[in-house]
């Protein structure tokens, strides 16, 4: 078994993708983020991104770690956790953590602190889902586009969903709001002239788009605006011939059972796991 570390994203990316793309849905995270970096449509970083993948011969699986975050293993098989711990610990001094699988990830979380010393816990829960069959839902309202005058509103609608959501990395939100206008990748939803939710999405790769970030402020929750604006998008998506999928998060019922409703469906399990000295 061969374990390869590289910063080089378009490299990674010719490397993996065959693998990878077996499936696409499953493996969206990783795909999206190499995709991104290798073709220049990722924001500017200070630090080098660490990509590997494990051979034997061919890739039988991959992680990675971008600036700022923790290791993300996705769905990898469990007994490549360790060889993949050590090659990162190899090159890095510290992680915040590491997500995926949860028998992959507490296995790489075991071997750091056995490496690093610390501890570890199991801090969230996510659910991958497929959209199988759309089932439109209503509320008040509408959707529209996003527009220029939009991108102040949307991007401090993002510093609130970054608020909530723990593993955010604290990045220029403008200029993510300007990216959304530029690849028309954001949908709000209107009432009576106000906007009230938004939701966006990934531009297709291999036929794919991940939905999010979904967010509605807190004083206009609970009137259906999320789950409407969700399925308007998803339903976008399947008209331009792609699939939908999308993350929850476990401890949020409310969430999981709004894109249950929508026609999504579980595909896959992930945990996030912190380290602290």
């Amino acid at each position: 078994m061969d374990v390869r570390v590289t910063s080089d994203p378009q490299a990674f990316e010719q490397t993996v993708f065959p693998f990878l793309q077996q499936d696409p849905v499953l493996h969206t995270i990783i795909m999206s983020n190499v995709h991104e970096r290798a073709n220049g449509t990722a924001r500017a970083e200070s630090e080098p991104s660490y990509f590997v993948s494990v051979h034997d011969p061919d890739v039988i699986g991959v992680a990675m770690r971008t600036p700022g975050r923790g290791v993300y293993l996705g769905a990898l098989q469990e007994e490549l956790a360790e060889p993949i711990a050590d090659a990162y610990a190899d090159v890095l001094p510290e992680l915040p953590g590491v997500a995926g699988d949860r028998p992959a990830a507490h296995r790489f979380a075991r071997r750091w602190v056995e490496r690093r010393g610390g501890s570890l816990t199991e801090t969230r829960g996510t659910r991958l889902h497929k959209l199988i069959d759309l089932c439109p839902l209503s509320a008040d309202g509408g959707p529209r586009p996003m527009r220029a005058d939009d991108v102040g509103l949307v991007a401090a609608w993002s510093d609130g969903f970054a608020a909530e959501v723990a593993d955010m990395v604290a990045t220029d939100n403008r200029e993510w709001a300007e990216q959304r206008l530029a690849e028309r990748t954001l949908r709000i939803w209107e009432v009576d002239g106000q906007s009230v939710c938004m939701v966006g999405y990934h531009l297709p790769l291999l036929g794919v788009c991940r939905v999010g970030p979904v967010y509605t402020p807190p004083e206009h929750r609970r009137h259906g605006y999320a789950g409407a604006l969700t399925s308007h998008v998803s339903a976008l998506i399947l008209a331009a011939g792609n699939q939908a999928c999308l993350y929850t998060d476990l401890a949020n019922p409310t969430s999981n059972k709004i894109y249950h409703q929508t026609g999504y469906r579980p595909v896959a399990d992930f945990v996030d796991v912190e380290f602290s000295a």
